[in-house]
C-alpha cells in the first residue's frame, strides 16, 4: 500500500470520512492539521499542478475564512501567487481534504474519486 499524506482538518466530518476510507483500504496515512500547519506556497504549486485541477478548486469556497475576506468578488482578480498566499496564510481556505502520495492529489472526498485515484488495487 502506498504512503498518503492528508492535509485534514480533524473536526471535518469530510476528513474523517476520507482517512476511515483510506485507512480500511490499507493506506499508511501522514495527517497534517491544515489550519495548524498549512501548506506552504510551494507546496501548494506542486499539490495544484500534479492534481491537473485549477487553482480555483482549491478554494473551500462555503467556509467562513473565505466569506470573510470577500473572495467571491476578489479571487478572479488575484495573480496566481496571491491566491496561492492566501491559502498558505489561512489552511482553512483550502478545501479538504486534500491527499498526496507525491504524484497524484485528489481534493475533497467523494468515494467514488477516491476509488479511482486510492483503491487497494494499485
Amino acid at each position: 500500500m502506498s504512503h498518503l499524506k492528508v492535509y485534514q482538518y480533524p473536526k471535518c466530518s469530510t476528513c474523517r470520512s476520507a482517512v476511515k476510507w483510506l485507512k480500511e483500504q490499507g493506506h499508511e496515512l501522514e495527517l497534517q492539521h491544515i489550519a495548524e500547519q498549512p501548506p506552504t506556497v510551494e507546496e501548494l504549486r506542486v499539490l495544484v499542478a500534479n492534481s491537473g485541477l485549477p487553482l480555483k478548486k482549491f478554494f473551500n469556497t462555503s467556509g467562513e475564512v473565505y466569506k470573510e475576506l470577500g473572495l467571491k468578488d476578489k479571487l478572479a482578480g488575484l495573480s496566481e501567487d496571491d491566491q496561492l498566499e492566501l491559502l498558505a496564510a489561512h489552511g482553512m481556505l483550502i478545501k479538504r481534504p486534500v491527499v498526496t502520495d507525491g504524484k497524484k492529489v485528489t481534493v475533497g472526498f467523494k468515494a467514488e474519486q477516491y476509488a479511482d485515484a486510492w483503491s487497494s488495487a494499485e
